[in-house]
């Protein structure tokens, strides 16, 4: 636990990292990570929005951020761990969760048990885009990365309403890239890492959009190559899929980042 946290209140006197197994501790460290990075590419909202992921060997318990910490101070030991019904199991700072992301994230864990993590983002872009009747649109390579795979589902207020969750499950349908409209980004993946990639080439999707419709009439590409494109960034032996998340964590080895704690 960090400086920054030590100051909150203790639920348990043993480490984290002594009371979880080495999976769960493992996927605590990839977690904290996509929130730091999160914080560094600017997609936070203030103590708002929350990544989630399934626990290893515990499928009906999730991590996800506690209520009231910024995205750059969440780390492995602070994470939140909570069961199916949203109830607390293990909550190291004390500062419990919010109720949005239970109904969010426990929704899409639910019915989607090959997924292992979920991320949910307010980023300006993002949420210009989602304001759009057109939705996201076939304009650049990082579009042809999740434009065949986006789903939407229609605002319907805060997120605090268990019954909306049956329609945000139906709209969702097989999808691992979600438009909430007028509200944000949603993204799933088979871990931490393809989670946070297909959010990284949404966000810049929706960034490219909206800087490309400012300056008027765009290029729109042919379902041929979005077929192809798409069937290109999902092949098997692409060398991203294990080059750039270690990448991405020396990035914040670099800035000294305390995520691992």
């Amino acid at each position: 636990m960090t400086a920054r946290t030590r100051k909150l209140k203790p639920v348990e006197s043993r480490p984290v990292r002594e009371r979880v197994s080495r999976e769960e501790w493992n996927v605590r460290v990839d977690l904290a990570a996509a929130y730091q990075l999160a914080a560094h590419f600017k997609w936070s909202d203030l103590i708002y929005t929350h990544f989630s992921a399934r626990v290893p060997g515990e499928p009906d318990h999730l991590l996800i951020n506690p209520y009231g910490l910024l995205f750059d101070e969440i780390t492995a030991s602070s994470l939140v761990k909570i069961n199916e019904a949203g109830d607390i199991v293990d909550d190291p700072t004390g500062l419990g969760i919010n109720y949005a992301g239970f109904v969010i994230h426990g929704a899409v864990h639910e019915a989607r048990s090959e997924i292992q993590c979920v991320l949910h983002t307010h980023t300006r872009a993002g949420i210009a885009v989602s304001a759009m009747k057109c939705g996201l649109l076939p304009i650049s390579q990082h579009s042809m990365r999740v434009y065949a795979d986006v789903s939407y589902h229609d605002y319907e207020g805060l997120a605090l309403d268990l019954d909306e969750r049956k329609r945000l499950v139906r709209d969702l349908g097989k999808s691992k890239s979600m438009i909430l409209r007028n509200h944000g980004l949603l993204t799933l993946g088979d871990s931490v890492r393809d989670a946070f990639e297909r959010m990284y080439y949404l966000e810049c999707s929706c960034q490219i959009q909206v800087d490309a419709l400012s300056g008027g009439e765009v290029n729109l590409l042919s379902d041929a190559v979005v077929k192809k494109s798409w069937a290109q960034f999902e092949r098997v032996s692409r060398p991203a899929t294990h080059k750039d998340w270690p990448a991405l964590l020396r990035l914040l080895e670099r800035k000294d980042s305390d995520y691992r704690e």
